[in-house]
Parts: structure tokens; sequence; C-alpha cells
């Protein structure tokens, strides 16, 4: 089968589409997927360069298949597997592996596609969907508070808008480009500020008439994190959830106190799924969402498997709006197949 890995860190370069490497046999509990599209994120280029080289979290021992969401049709089960059928069409995240024609899943770590709902979508939906679905509802969002949504155009920061929308929650997004701002403000963001064009903290002040932020949601991690902070309301939130910019460096908790004794997390998706009951039920919401088109308006950009190292570059670069998925066997999607790029 084809994969797309790596024997060693780096950039881009140090992806390798391999073309023959044995159909892996699921195990105990696990169930083998014909992948039809896998999605691109961070978290990838993250593990490509290194980053979760000593994580115990998200292990990376070399080589390995890049790759951690997709959807396809199940082909073979593991023994004792009970409950999914041959031919089922599902999705999954937070497994490694998914950049390949076939990838080896736990069961429990399986949910099924609804009826109506392609899988290109809910490949593209799976990660960001459910990183928005535990941003939203473990940091203490509320009706009527005040969130800043950094990169509000991309695959997260979109659904981040929709949700905290969907909570009642007045956001304010920043965003690149006059074209990506016009995204944000289309999925409900009150407030939309060009960050190329403005400090973005100084805009939130004003924004809010001096008082701040309940919770930021920082994707970007280097060039905008001590800003965040400045953000925040006294006591406000700063959720750190990734490094797009770079990883900070160092931080002095002293500035958590200067800024109005705010509370700073760096949290990994994977603490917030660690139980089967927790992932089933952020998965089956997410199903949910899909079913009643809540992801409507933002189509995938959609990859050849072998043209992942184009699909990283522009990811890294922020060429991308909404999701970036690479198509591995497309032809497995009744329904509404998506132009590959």
């Amino acid at each position: 089968m084809r994969a797309i890995r790596i024997e060693r860190f780096g950039g881009p370069e140090a992806l390798r589409l391999v073309q023959d490497l044995p159909v892996p046999e699921p195990g105990p509990g696990e169930v083998r997927v014909r992948m039809a599209y896998a999605g691109v994120n961070y978290t990838d280029i993250y593990r490509r360069e290194g980053d979760y080289a000593a994580s115990a979290t998200y292990v990376s021992r070399l080589p390995l298949t890049l790759g951690i969401e997709g959807a396809g049709c199940v082909d073979a089960l593991g023994p004792g597997v009970a409950g999914i059928e041959p031919g089922a069409r599902v999705a999954f995240t937070r497994t490694l592996g998914a950049w390949a024609d076939h990838a080896i899943v736990p069961a429990h770590r399986l949910a099924r596609v609804p009826g109506g709902v392609s899988l290109a979508r809910a490949a593209a939906g799976m990660t960001n969907a459910m990183t928005a679905h535990y941003l939203t509802t473990e940091f203490g969002l509320r009706a009527d508070d005040w969130c800043l949504v950094h990169a509000g155009a991309g695959g997260v920061g979109q659904w981040l808008i929709r949700r905290a929308r969907a909570l009642g929650v007045n956001v304010i997004a920043t965003a690149g480009n006059e074209a990506k701002a016009r995204i944000a403000r289309d999925l409900g963001a009150r407030e939309v500020i060009l960050y190329r064009e403005a400090d973005f903290d100084a805009e939130v002040r004003r924004m809010t008439e001096g008082r701040g932020v309940d919770v930021v949601f920082d994707s970007v991690g280097r060039d905008t994190l001590a800003r965040s902070l400045r953000s925040l309301r006294r006591r406000g939130t700063c959720v750190l959830y990734g490094h797009a910019s770079g990883r900070v460096d160092a931080l002095d908790p002293m500035e958590l106190a200067e800024a109005g004794s705010v509370f700073l997390t760096r949290p990994h998706m994977a603490d917030y799924i660690a139980t089967t009951q927790e992932y089933a039920r952020r998965a089956g919401d997410v199903m949910g969402w899909l079913a009643s088109g809540a992801d409507a308006g933002s189509a995938p950009h959609v990859w050849p498997l072998e043209q992942a190292r184009l699909a990283q570059t522009a990811l890294a670069s922020r060429a991308t709006t909404g999701k970036a998925i690479l198509a591995i066997a497309p032809h497995l999607d009744e329904l509404a197949p998506v132009a590959v790029s």
C-alpha cells in the first residue's frame, strides 16, 4: 500500500511517498479502514519537525506514517470487535497513520458517518470540530461573554466561531486579510481585526470598552501570546492550543500577574478525549453538527495523497482558509465527491 512517511525529523522534504508497504492486519480490538480522505493538521507539521519527539502524549517513534484523522470504509475487523461491520462509513481522529491507503484504528475511536454526510466532510470536520468542542465547553465560556479567536478563517477558527456563537458568546476574530475577515464575519464574528494593520490587543480593549475578553483562543503562539495575555479581562483565561508561528520559548509567571492575574493553559486534545465515553460523546456531537449542515460554506482544500508536501506548505504559510485534506481513494465517497487540486 501507499503511505506518506518520515524517517527523520525536518522540513517538508522529510515527507516520503512509500509505494510498497504491506497492508496491515488489525489486532484485537482494532479495525482496518480503507481510507478515502485524511486531514492535514498543524499537529502533523509539529510531529514532522520533531516538536513531539520527547512527548509522552504524542509518541513519535521513527519511521512513522503521518496523519491523525480521516474517513473511509471499514474493510477488516480484528478479534473481539463487535458493533461495526465491513463496509461501514466511519471517521476518526487522534490515531496515527491516516496518510495511507489503509489505517489501523482502535474500534472505540471510530464514529459512524451519518447518511447525507460525505466522507470528505467527515474527514475535514473530525479534528477541527472536536477541538472546538472541547475548547468551547471546558474553559468557562458562557452566554454574553467575549472571546478572541485567532486565525478566525482557519479550520479550527471557523468551528470556534460557530460554536461560540451557538453559546451566545460575543466573538472577536483576527484575520490576515479582508477576504479572510469576510469569512469570519459571515460565520458570526461580531468584530474582526486585521492583525497586519492594527495591534490586536489595543483593538480588543477598544472594542470591549477597556475590559478585555473573557477567553482567548490562541493557535499562533510565539508571535501573539504576550499580546493575547494583555487582551484578557482580570482573571481571564488564555487557551494556547497551537503554535503556528513557533513555540513560546519562555514565560515569566509574573507576566500572568501583571496582565491581571490571568490564567494560561496549553492543552492537548488527547486529555479531553481520554476515555471511551468522552471520545464517543464529542464525536457523536460532531457528527450531529455535520448532519445538520453546520459546516455549510467551508468546502475543504483537497490535494492528492502524493502532494502531501504541498498541502503542508500551504497550511504552514497560511495560504488556506478552512480545512486541508488529502484525497486517497475519493471514489469511495459516493456523496458529493470534492474536486482534487
